[in-house]
């Protein structure tokens, strides 16, 4: 009998490729979407009509919802990938990002330990939690130091997956992850905005790029290795943390550098500092530590920094000249 898995965040970068992974793998997935006025499936629209996928609505905010989809699902595995995951727009809504991003943790192992307690949870923490970096690289033993609400709430949701595994004897990992990006990011993201910038850039549908803190450094791989990392740890004996990253760092200015050069642009002729973007507290420099993860579950990120570049600038190019 095939697996069972239910992703929440389900129409976002990372909800789509894990989405691929399960059903290469024979799972039967089910994608928890909330509902809302203006739908984008676009990520997921690939696989709308396979036999083994179902959409299902819910909200994070939503307990009675939330026990209904596990007692309907009885899911093997949970992948709670859903999120208030912006991090410039958490400053401009910091009540709702912690109510989404941390106590919906709660929730989802709420309606766990309630309803189907051995299935097993992944709760998708971030890199952010480290924020003003105590260390370099950071490994699962740095202490977090948020710079953010979206980070605050990170942390939370962190902590509250740990609490369930060691009060409850439930099977709750963490995957602690650095920037992962790929053609299938939002736009609101700067990785995303850069790309799809250079490509308008390019075919003469834009003229300038506006941008805020050029000097941060952050660790970028590609989220289809990612999603990888998060379903092999749902397949070891017990639970644990891990981090997820290259263990490379480039700038924001890199990252620009290299897109432009994908289409034969110098970037410094078209890029400008916008006041706008500079958040009222920066992480400046995040590398990780994945000897963890490679020791453990034998995980290697594939995709290098240049050509996860490449790739989003020449999936942007693509759609547009469609």
């Amino acid at each position: 009998m095939a697996k069972r898995a239910l992703i929440t965040g389900i129409l976002g970068q990372d909800g789509s490729h894990l989405t691929d992974l399960l059903l290469e793998k024979g799972y039967e997935v089910y994608g928890m979407m909330r509902r809302i006025s203006v739908e984008r499936f676009d990520n997921v629209q690939h696989v709308m009509q396979h036999p083994m996928f179902r959409m299902v609505t819910g909200d994070l905010g939503d307990q009675n919802c939330l026990n209904r989809l596990v007692k309907e699902i009885w899911p093997d595995e949970v992948y709670n990938l859903a999120a208030q995951s912006h991090v410039g727009l958490s400053f401009e809504q910091p009540i709702y990002t912690a109510d989404a991003t941390g106590l919906g943790v709660t929730r989802v192992l709420e309606a766990i330990r309630l309803i189907k307690p051995d299935a097993k949870f992944y709760q998708a923490s971030s890199s952010e939690m480290f924020g003003k970096v105590r260390e370099v690289p950071q490994t699962e033993l740095t202490p977090f130091h948020p710079r953010s609400p979206y980070g605050v709430a990170k942390v939370y949701g962190y902590w509250i997956t740990v609490n369930y595994r060691e009060s409850y004897n439930m099977f709750c990992s963490n995957g602690i992850l650095f920037n992962h990006e790929g053609e299938r990011r939002g736009k609101e993201f700067v990785t995303r905005k850069i790309t799809d910038s250079v490509a308008k850039i390019k075919l003469g549908l834009q003229d300038k790029l506006g941008l805020g803190n050029l000097d941060a450094k952050r660790d970028w791989g590609y989220a289809k290795d990612y999603v990888e990392a998060m379903w092999l740890m749902l397949q070891q004996d017990k639970p644990d943390d891990f981090v997820v990253a290259t263990g490379e760092t480039h700038t924001v200015e890199e990252f620009c550098k290299v897109a432009f050069d994908c289409v034969g642009l110098d970037y410094k002729k078209y890029i400008y500092i916008d006041p706008r973007f500079n958040r009222p507290a920066e992480v400046d420099l995040l590398i990780g530590d994945c000897s963890k993860a490679k020791r453990v579950l034998g995980w290697e990120p594939k995709v290098k920094f240049e050509q996860l570049v490449n790739l989003m600038v020449q999936a942007d190019l693509k759609r547009y000249t469609k």
